[in-house]
């Protein structure tokens, strides 16, 4: 049995527990808040044994396995820290922080601890991005050429709440843009070249965000994030001898599409009922059974990657944040 504590009980904390109650031999054990009422009212609803009106008071809850951290962007790395430095193990919210140099103090302290730590990029154990990559390493589209992928929804201009207020980490490249981002970097590697633009709104947060990367073999990535759109938000992996397509909200999809430059499209479809936090979860969980200290699907090198891309994009497009000072 893993049990879990939840730090942080906004929206996506809802959707993750509703998920973590269908994987089997996990127990959610603890919740925490910087309000008693919420963590009580939270605690309640899930069936949590304890709950916790500070974030200190979660750590002193015995037999606490792993800590998942759902809070604002901006708190990501004193959060991941304080459970660090008490021995807990951690699954963080992506972006991992607001900086590549915040990360690497998070990778530092949980590998000289030997505290188990993983971004929660949940769309790279979903099976259908599996299924794409699998596809694509048996070269079922041939030799890789390129890739397009973008996110875009209408975020409600409210200054004081997360998308649109820079002191919580807000914008539209590190809240979406990560995912387009996060699929160049599983699929085509490091790039050789970044170019990067934002469009600024009224709050000081970027819009908008295009990227154009290219690689050593000649590959190209054209990336694009935006709140002020909705978009399809879907993706293409191009080859020599066809395509890969993952339909509309690639990044919580159920299905990858090989499309052959001659012959018929394959759809694999992997319906679930779930919102898709569970493979995330029962991969950490699986994990922390087998005395794993990183996650070989995504370690901690992959998310220093991933931050340091993310840093190389908000240099060239003037996305600067309070930490960065």
């Amino acid at each position: 049995m893993i049990r879990w504590g939840v730090l942080g009980l906004g929206r996506i904390a809802h959707k993750f527990v509703q998920d973590l109650q269908t994987v089997p031999d996990v127990e959610l054990l603890a919740v925490a808040s910087t309000s008693q009422e919420r963590a009580d009212e939270f605690a309640a609803q899930y069936g949590a044994k304890h709950a916790y009106g500070s974030y200190e008071d979660l750590l002193t809850c015995e037999g606490l396995d792993v800590v998942y951290i759902a809070t604002t962007h901006n708190h990501h790395f004193e959060n991941t820290l304080l459970c660090l430095n008490a021995g807990i193990a951690v699954l963080c919210e992506k972006p991992f922080a607001m900086n590549a140099g915040q990360v690497r103090q998070m990778v530092e302290t949980a590998r000289s601890k030997q505290v188990f730590l993983m971004e929660a990029l949940w769309s790279r154990f979903m099976p259908s991005v599996q299924k794409a990559r699998e596809l694509a390493e048996n070269q079922a589209i041939g030799r890789v050429k390129g890739l397009r992928a973008d996110f875009g929804f209408i975020a409600p201009v409210v200054p004081e709440k997360r998308m649109y207020n820079k002191a919580l980490g807000g914008g539209s490249l590190l809240d979406i843009g990560i995912y387009p981002l996060f699929l160049s970097y599983v699929f085509l590697g490091v790039p050789q070249t970044i170019k990067a633009t934002a469009v600024f709104g009224s709050t000081g947060v970027d819009e908008q965000c295009g990227m154009v990367l290219t690689y050593a073999e000649n590959q190209l990535a054209v990336l694009n994030s935006t709140v002020v759109s909705k978009t399809e938000t879907d993706a293409v992996l191009y080859g020599e001898t066809g395509n890969l397509y993952l339909p509309g909200r690639f990044h919580e999809g159920d299905s990858v599409v090989h499309q052959p430059a001659d012959g018929e499209p394959q759809t694999f479809t992997f319906s679930r009922m779930t919102w898709g936090y569970d493979y995330e979860a029962e991969h950490v969980s699986d994990c922390l059974r087998r005395k794993k200290t990183e996650s070989p699907l995504w370690s901690l090198d992959d998310s220093l990657n991933l931050i340091g891309l993310l840093d190389a994009v908000r240099a060239e497009a003037g996305i600067v944040y309070e930490e960065d000072k």
